[in-house]
């Protein structure tokens, strides 16, 4: 007698199924005893063909699900591209949709004969452009940015709302949990269990489901073990172990739990009654949990970092009586164009010069200059001031190009423009710098100067010598978010499209200002451009002579 085994087609979801046929000598139909096992054997094939069909109709009404939501979102997208992906809840999204969410639907497709398809798509990748997983997490830390500086609320923010206002669908489960697991793989245990805990809220709440309960608690547990609430991590983990009972790891934290909460005299020893519930309460609230918030100053003083903050949130700090001493008015600089059309004039602080000129670019000279740095945008770098060379840096998060004069006439109008209402010679300007700002896009206080122990400085080839000055032009509204703001001073400039700030980085003899030390806030909502240019020491002499005191401004 010889042994036959036959596989099913099958499915990573359906059960493998093996059925073994038994030859033997003699025809089976020879014999109703023989036959009558076979009906046995086809209520086996039917039943398990009946499981493999419900499987593959069920992975087809997944993959009919996927298809109607992506089709939803693309024409709720392709209506007002722009305004959509100006709301950073949406271009998180976008994002999260063509990484981790489109992974999902490739696994559907592979369990069975779309592997073809899969592959079709991939092949397709070279040609279109896909976002990266390293797109999610950027797009997922931006998200982050925004809660913290805004002080967003997580629940708000699931729901779509910024600042009160509904501006997007709301997230699942599975959009909070992947904002929570890139937390996570961050280091980010503060934010892991908000975006965990609303995740698990949400799920509670979702009829069809977009993660697992298992997955969501395996990470809300052991964060909030390392947030310092040890009872409320055991607690969560036993409720991972009511559905998984061996789940090695659980099982591991939750004895390490219980003796801690034995040294902390919390729960007696063990085999004694305790009154301590051990119970998960639901719903989950974070807002019973002690949690402590990442200190994210990046080397500033405390008091400068949360003055960045509030300056970004809009909060008025400035003194009043410094504020009354401010004007606005009309200058010509002596310029014989100027007299016909004099400039508007902002004052925006006094010590330093801050000010704001209106209606210095117009909209034609914005698109212009916009189309020709869109082919070239690259990500924005800094210089390292120890090996002097280019990096990007997670503080400073937008993409740029720059624009020379001899590349478009309105390019060498706008460096003309600068040099006649600010005095200055543009020969040793750098060229024109034009930036976009993402998700969350921003640039955390920086000095535009390079100071003194910095060993590699600005130009350092051509002699031209330090940024004496900034020009910074606004080439976009900003629906909220944004502003270009001085800690030490208390100043914000909101972007007004066609406006531009103007400041001195340098004292009257040379010396670096460091209240000139200033930040692009993280865009809220909408897109923020804009374009600057730096201007250097050289040929300044006669124009922005020096002064008798150090801290003569002119």
């Amino acid at each position: 007698m010889r042994i036959h085994t036959y596989l099913l087609p099958t499915c990573v979801m359906c059960t493998f199924l093996v059925v073994q046929f038994k030859s033997v000598s003699a025809e089976m139909f020879s014999a109703l005893a023989d036959m009558e096992s076979l009906v046995s054997t086809e209520f086996e094939l039917v039943k398990q063909l009946d499981n493999y069909i419900q499987e593959e109709e069920t992975r087809l009404k997944r993959l009919r699900g996927f298809l109607e939501e992506y089709e939803s979102l693309y024409h709720e997208a392709s209506a007002d591209v722009s305004k959509y992906l100006a709301n950073p809840v949406n271009a998180y999204l976008l994002v999260k949709r063509l990484t981790s969410d489109w992974k999902k639907v490739e696994k559907v497709v592979t369990q069975n004969a779309g592997s073809d398809f899969v592959k079709n798509i991939t092949h397709h990748q070279s040609l279109v452009r896909f976002p990266s997983d390293e797109d999610l997490k950027g797009a997922a830390v931006a998200l982050i940015r925004l809660q913290d500086t805004y002080k967003l609320d997580t629940h708000a923010l699931a729901d779509g709302k910024l600042l009160g206002t509904k501006y997007s669908r709301q997230l699942t489960a599975g959009d909070c949990w992947e904002l929570g697991r890139q937390s996570y793989n961050n280091g980010d245990h503060y934010h892991t269990v908000l975006w965990m805990g609303e995740a698990l809220n949400k799920f509670e709440e979702e009829t069809n489901k977009t993660v697992s309960r298992e997955e969501i608690l395996e990470y809300l547990a052991f964060s909030t073990y390392v947030q310092g609430n040890v009872k409320e991590a055991l607690q969560l983990t036993n409720e991972l172990l009511k559905t998984i009972p061996f789940h090695q790891r659980a099982l591991e934290n939750k004895k390490h739990y219980e003796e801690l909460l034995r040294e902390q005299g919390i729960i007696p020893p063990s085999g004694e009654a305790t009154d301590v519930s051990m119970e998960m309460r639901e719903p989950f609230d974070t807002a019973n949990l002690k949690l402590t918030k990442p200190k994210g100053t990046h080397g500033l003083p405390i008091d400068e970092w949360n003055n960045y903050e509030k300056l970004c949130r809009g909060e008025k700090l400035m003194d009043p009586k410094i504020e009354g001493q401010l004007h606005c008015r009309y200058v010509t600089n002596n310029v014989p164009f100027f007299f016909i059309q004099p400039v508007k004039m902002e004052e925006a602080y006094l010590k330093p010069l801050i000010v704001i000129y209106h209606d210095v670019i117009t909209d034609e000279e914005i698109e212009t200059v916009k189309q020709l740095a869109k082919p070239r945008f690259k990500r924005t770098t800094v210089r390292n001031s120890v090996t002097g060379k280019v990096e990007t840096v997670k503080y400073r998060i937008s993409k740029a190009a720059f624009l020379k004069d001899s590349e478009h006439d309105y390019v060498l109008k706008i460096s003309r423009r600068i040099g006649l209402i600010t005095g200055l010679d543009m020969a040793t300007a750098e060229d024109l710098q034009v930036c976009n700002y993402g998700i969350g896009g921003h640039y955390e206080p920086h000095f535009d100067y390079a100071r003194k122990q910095e060993t590699i400085g600005f130009n350092k080839d051509t002699g031209w010598r330090n940024r004496i000055a900034t020009w910074l032009f606004y080439m976009s509204n900003v629906e909220a978010g944004g502003a270009t703001v001085f800690p030490t001073l208390n100043v914000a400039l909101w972007p007004q499209k066609g406006s531009a700030a103007f400041w001195y980085n340098l004292h009257l003899n040379g010396e670096g200002n460091v209240n000139t030390r200033h930040a692009a806030c993280p865009v809220l909502t909408g897109s923020k451009w804009v374009s600057n240019k730096w201007i250097h020491e050289l040929n300044q002499e006669f124009r922005r002579p020096c002064g008798l005191q150090f801290d003569a401004e002119m």
